[in-house]
């Protein structure tokens, strides 16, 4: 695809398109991987849910249907010793009443942090890209997936954590913005309230750090695109948009809520992980308020929630469910990956030429 401004980001990865499907822990996969890079963008697998045994099973059957790079993203959180979630047990308590359930008997798997397993897996399959939320892995994991020749990618939420990353010597970061549906990246402390929105944030860590910048948040159609790479970007990494294709896991009323007016207003919330993250509102998040100090730490708030979600959910009742979403969704139309891949593309390739005979004509 001809006619991009700077194309040496692209020829490095391997792309037609500065188009990243993000990775999206339970809403993404193989098939979501596939429809994006034959749309000429990365195709992205979320591995923090995925068993190091199963990862490479994956990458195979994205190689086998596809050409084009594959993005392996791991999570870098540090799992605490000791976990105390009887205050949250307790909050629930009401609800389990209700449902007549109880916290489960065997905690179900949480997510796991990038670890020597998974490194193995990495050094295994080669993937051309290893991307990390919430910051890097220790010295000597890093080291270990930079020699197998993948490109480091890692999400920043400031400034501060944009030179933190190009200071250990990532291969691009990925600047996230106040806007992007799921967890929000951020790692390094920060007071409260300092979030920053895309187009504050991305042209500092433009002008911040040497590597290649990729927007991330609030893009779900061309013209975010465009004003992402006028801003410096050299890529758009997009979620949300993404859900409403048929190839996500998103359910029924996640996909119907996405496109609704319900879609116009997504909070910040620790109930479901332990950790921020952008969704929709639900029953939970309305009568607990959508930050709660009694939920344990992340990953473990998810598991008395297991139960009571899956009950609700037997029920057609989604106000004990995750439904991730950007503040964008409302933009995103439903279409494949392929098809959303190019059209994200194609439009922000017409702005752009459109823009420019404005100015020639002037």
């Amino acid at each position: 695809m001809a006619g991009w401004p700077d194309r040496r980001f692209l020829e490095r990865i391997g792309v037609d398109a500065p188009v990243i499907q993000a990775p999206m822990a339970g809403s993404g996969g193989v098939e979501l991987a596939i429809g994006a890079l034959k749309g000429g963008g990365v195709g992205s697998l979320p591995c923090a849910l995925v068993p190091p045994a199963d990862i490479a099973g994956q990458v195979a059957a994205v190689r086998a249907a596809a050409p084009g790079p594959v993005n392996l993203n791991f999570f870098c959180h540090t799992l605490p010793e000791t976990v105390d979630d009887s205050a949250w047990v307790a909050a629930l308590a009401p609800y389990y009443a209700e449902y007549g359930v109880g916290p489960p008997a065997v905690p179900p798997p949480v997510r796991a942090p990038f670890d020597a397993v998974r490194c193995a897996v990495v050094e295994q399959v080669r993937p051309e890209i290893v991307s990390f939320h919430f910051g890097l892995p220790d010295e000597a994991l890093l080291a270990r997936v930079k020699a197998t020749g993948a490109q480091v990618w890692s999400s920043a939420t400031s400034v501060a954590e944009a030179r933190w990353l190009a200071e250990r010597g990532v291969d691009a970061v990925i600047a996230q913005g106040f806007e992007a549906g799921g967890h929000s990246a951020r790692f390094l402390p920060a007071p409260q309230g300092a979030a920053m929105g895309l187009f504050a944030l991305l042209p500092q860590i433009v002008d911040a750090v040497d590597a290649p910048v990729i927007a991330a948040g609030g893009i779900s159609d061309a013209r975010g695109v465009v004003a992402a790479l006028a801003l410096g970007a050299s890529a758009v990494q997009v979620g949300t948009a993404y859900l409403l294709s048929p190839e996500s896991s998103a359910g029924e009323t996640h996909r119907r809520l996405l496109q609704g007016q319900e879609a116009e207003v997504t909070r910040f919330t620790n109930l479901f992980s332990g950790r921020l993250a952008r969704g929709l509102p639900n029953r939970l998040m309305e009568e607990l308020g959508p930050v709660s100090d009694a939920a344990p730490p992340f990953p473990y708030a998810s598991n008395a929630l297991a139960s009571l979600k899956a009950e609700a959910e037997k029920r057609g009742d989604s106000g004990f469910t995750s439904m991730w979403s950007g503040q964008a969704a409302r933009l995103a139309q439903p279409m494949t990956a392929e098809a959303l891949t190019r059209s994200l593309a194609e439009g922000a390739l017409a702005l752009m030429a459109g823009m420019t005979q404005e100015t020639a004509d002037a």
